[in-house]
């Protein structure tokens, strides 16, 4: 694996590339045109997108490790079996992003407009999602177990089987929501009912 660290791509135009088993460590991507970027069985561990754009890119058993995205172009783009463990995003385009296969847990995500995705059978443990816009998301089979809900709208949100604790099912907006029979008892425990 081709490992890279430190290195500045601020500004750097890698727009088409292809990246195939490399290793970037605390590299710095600012408002670098990465538009159609193709990696496959890459590792971002401590990186920097402020600025970037990642239209249209492809990212396939890649891992994205504590990176930092901020108003980051993701339009389009697609992350099939990654890890995003630890990363945040902030104020990014993420509404046409597509998500398969892709953990997670502990993502910063916290305000974000999600709104519509199919985020089904993913993986977002410990994960801040507080404030998001989930409204009409596809999370059924989905792992919420540990996420901050404070104030997540999930309106004509598709939840059945979804993994989710007490106090997140307590602290969202589950108005509208779809939900199974369990996820319904344990949200009349959460709200402090006794179900008989």
């Amino acid at each position: 694996m081709t490992s890279v660290v430190g290195e500045d791509f601020r500004d750097a135009v890698l727009a088409g590339q292809e990246w195939e088993g490399r290793e970037f460590e605390g590299c710095d991507f600012t408002d670098a045109d990465l538009t159609g970027l193709r990696t496959r069985n890459c590792v971002f561990t401590d990186c920097v997108f402020v600025g970037a754009d990642l239209n249209e890119s492809r990212h396939r058993a890649t891992a994205f490790r504590s990176c930092r995205f901020e108003r980051t172009v993701l339009g389009k783009s697609i992350v099939e079996g990654c890890s995003l463990l630890g990363s945040t995003f902030l104020d990014c385009r993420l509404r046409s992003l597509t998500l398969r296969e892709t953990d997670l847990t502990l993502v910063g995500m916290g305000g974000a407009d999600l709104r519509g995705l199919d985020l089904r059978g993913l993986r977002f443990r410990e994960a801040n999602l507080g404030e998001c816009d989930m409204r009409r998301c596809d999370l059924r089979e989905a792992d919420l177990t540990g996420a901050r809900l404070l104030r997540t709208r999930f309106a004509e949100a598709d939840l059945r089987d979804a993994r989710l604790d007490a106090d997140g099912l307590a602290q969202a907006n589950l108005r509208g929501a779809r939900v199974d029979t369990l996820t319904a008892l344990a949200f009349a425990a959460a709200c402090g009912l006794h179900v008989d």
